[in-house]
């Protein structure tokens, strides 16, 4: 092959354009609820049980998370551009997934079961608790769909 040439298409790569996706995914949900309830409404920090310095330590360091988790997606869907292996219905999936996935985790275990901290302050935060973990349900749904459908009409040709 030619230098610069790309390579020739192979098989889709279902499972790893949905996993792929779905880090990308996570890392963003989670850079929009540090952006929006962190620093712009300035509700909460990610850990609230000690000083406001440690709480915005916690904030640098989801932030740092967040931050790596893009980079290591974003090379790894380079990758799989390289390889002319990505398989878009399944990165779909992957993206709603890991929105779902990220916001449930986090109204779960860190604001219930942990106690990191919570939506918002000085409020009954029940509504803010469904609403949070609904939505977070409903992409989770809606992911699971996107996958069962991709996995139904995508490529069956072996997934290295």
């Amino acid at each position: 092959m030619p230098n610069g040439a790309a390579p020739p298409p192979t098989a889709p790569r279902t499972r790893r354009s949905l996993a792929v996706f779905a880090l990308i995914g996570a890392a963003l949900m989670a850079a929009l609820d540090e952006i929006v309830f962190h620093q712009i409404l300035h509700w909460h920090h990610f850990y609230d049980r000690s000083t406001p310095g440690i709480g915005l330590l916690s904030d640098g360091l989801l932030h740092t998370a967040e931050l790596g988790a893009l980079v290591a997606g974003g090379v790894l869907y380079a990758d799989l551009r390289r390889l002319r292996a990505l398989s878009p219905a399944h990165a779909r999936a992957g993206f709603v997934l890991g929105l779902g996935g990220f916001q449930l985790f986090d109204g779960v275990v860190d604001h219930k079961l942990l106690r990191l901290h919570q939506i918002r302050y000085g409020v009954d935060v029940t509504p803010y608790d469904w609403a949070w973990n609904a939505a977070g349900l409903l992409l989770l749904l809606l992911g699971a769909v996107l996958a069962v459908r991709a996995r139904r009409t995508g490529d069956r040709r072996a997934d290295a």
